[in-house]
C-alpha cells in the first residue's frame, strides 16, 4: 500500500513532463504562497484556478479520498477567508485572517509537492534535471528528497504499530510518553535514512563526471502544452496588471 508521499507507478494519473510539474510548482509558490499580483482582481481568479490544478492531479490518479478531503479543507478556508474574515473584529479577525492565509497559501503548494512525489521516479527526475542542465549539486539533494520523505512516512508508520503494541496511545496507560517514544525514534530513523540514501546515490554514480545515461524516455505532450499555456497566460495577466493593462 502506497502512502501520500510513495511513488505509485500503476496509478500515475495524468502523465506530465517533470519539467511541467516544476513549471506548476514554482507557479504556486509564487503566486499563491508569495501573493504575488493578489492586488490584480484578473490574476486572483487565475491563481484560484491555478490552485484547484493540484487537487485535479490528484484525482485523475484515483486518490479520490484524499482529494475530496484537501479540496473540501480548501474551498472552506478559502470561503472563511472571503467571507467570515471581514466581518470580525480584534483578536478573532487577527487569529482567524493568519490561520486561513496560511492554510490557503501553503495547502496548493504542498498538495502539488505530493503528487510530484507520487507520480514521478527518481530516473524521470534526473533525467529532467540533465534535459535543463542543472547542475549535480542542486539534482543530487532533491533525488534524495524524493526517497526521503516516503521511506521516512514508512517508518512513522512502523513506530506507530510498534507503539500500539506496546498500548503507547492517547487514551492508553503510557500515554505520557506518547511524544518521547515517537518523535526521539522518527527523528534517529530520519537522520539514518538520510545518509544512506545519500550514499546509495553516490554509489550509483550520481556524482561522478562523466555523462550520465538515462533509459527512461520523458518529453512534452498535449496535457503539458495545455498546462503550460495556462502558466504563461497567468504570468501575462500579472504582467499586464503591473503595467495597468488590466485590473
Amino acid at each position: 500500500m502506497t502512502g501520500f508521499f510513495s511513488a505509485d507507478l500503476n496509478n500515475r494519473g495524468l502523465v506530465l513532463d517533470p519539467r511541467t510539474k516544476l513549471a506548476v510548482m514554482l507557479s504556486l509558490v509564487v503566486f499563491t504562497l508569495g501573493g504575488t499580483g493578489s492586488h490584480i482582481q484578473a490574476v486572483r481568479y487565475a491563481v484560484i484556478a491555478l490552485s484547484i490544478v493540484p487537487f485535479a492531479l490528484h484525482a485523475t490518479a484515483k486518490r479520490y479520498t484524499k482529494t475530496v478531503v484537501l479540496l473540501c479543507l480548501f474551498i472552506l478556508v478559502k470561503s472563511a477567508e472571503t467571507w467570515l474574515v471581514p466581518r470580525l473584529s480584534g483578536a478573532s479577525l487577527s487569529i482567524t485572517s493568519v490561520l486561513c492565509m496560511l492554510f490557503v497559501r501553503l495547502m496548493p503548494s504542498l498538495s502539488m509537492g505530493s503528487y510530484m512525489l507520487c507520480s514521478t521516479t527518481v530516473s524521470e527526475f534526473l533525467a529532467a534535471m540533465h534535459r535543463m542542465h542543472i547542475p549535480q549539486q542542486i539534482t543530487i539533494p532533491l533525488s534524495v528528497m524524493f526517497r526521503f520523505f516516503p521511506t521516512v512516512t514508512k517508518e512513522f508508520s512502523s513506530i506507530n504499530t510498534a507503539m500500539k503494541m506496546r498500548d503507547i496511545r492517547l487514551g492508553g496507560k503510557n500515554a505520557a510518553g506518547l511524544v518521547e517514544y515517537r518523535l526521539v525514534p522518527l527523528m534517529v530513523c530520519s537522520v539514518n535514512i538520510g545518509s544512506e540514501l545519500s550514499a546509495a546515490a553516490l554509489t550509483r554514480g550520481l556524482g561522478a563526471k562523466v555523462k550520465r545515461t538515462n533509459i527512461c524516455k520523458i518529453g512534452f505532450h498535449l496535457p503539458d502544452a495545455v498546462v503550460l499555456v495556462g502558466i504563461v497566460a497567468l504570468f501575462t495577466l500579472w504582467i499586464l496588471g503591473m503595467n495597468g493593462v488590466v485590473k
